[in-house]
């Protein structure tokens, strides 16, 4: 069976199990990272050199960073490709938010986050955390730009694997405490995301 190192709290090992919940794949998860099993093992970093989960063991093959897990799992899973389209263009579109999301996205949102939720001390210029502020705000409004013309999900008409990253990013957006335009494209979003299967348990449940 399909083993998930990585605490169910993680933003990018959510990714993962939100994965299996839309292609009804079993799994048993492995809870690793801070406040449980340490990444810095040996056995861990056997696994993956970076010491961060998500890792995932699927009989001889291991692979980490969580774009590029939920990618092999709907490759290796979904017959019908409707989470990851198998025609070229339409699978670049849906990699192509993906990879908006792990780079630009994630880049914007970091200062802020760390500061406000985490409470890091490494992140305490107020400066900082306002333009983290901004440019969180901004790319977020690329991403409503982009939902006001397919009226429906990141790629296009379908619930892809880019929504299932985007949808994360988007609770992490609306659970931070932080002063926010009224988007509602992305309100509307965030509701047809509430009746995809596992979005309660490991999307919107809470967890920023």
């Amino acid at each position: 069976m399909l083993r998930i190192l990585g605490k169910a709290s993680s933003i990018n090992v959510r990714k993962v199990l939100w994965t299996c919940a839309a292609l009804e794949l079993p799994f048993e998860r492995e809870d690793w990272g801070a406040g449980f099993q340490s990444t810095q093992t040996p056995s861990f970093l056997a696994l993956n050199p970076n010491a961060m989960v998500p890792v995932i063991v699927d009989g001889d093959l291991v692979l980490w960073e969580s774009n590029t897990i939920c990618r092999y799992l709907a490759a290796r899973h979904d017959a019908a490709h409707a989470l990851l389209p198998a025609e070229p263009a339409a699978r670049a579109r849906v990699e192509q938010w993906m990879d908006w999301q792990a780079t630009e996205l994630n880049n914007a949102w970091r200062y802020a986050f760390m500061a406000l939720v985490r409470g890091s001390s490494a992140h305490t210029d107020p400066a900082q955390v306002e333009r983290s502020r901004v440019e969180w705000n901004r790319h977020m409004g690329i991403l409503e730009r982009q939902l006001d013309k397919t009226a429906a999900y990141a790629a296009g008409q379908a619930f892809t694997l880019a929504d299932v990253v985007l949808g994360l990013s988007l609770n992490r957006w609306l659970m931070t405490p932080i002063e926010r335009p009224d988007l509602p494209a992305l309100r509307a979003y965030a509701e047809r995301l509430r009746q995809r299967p596992g979005c309660a348990a490991f999307c919107m449940n809470g967890t920023p």
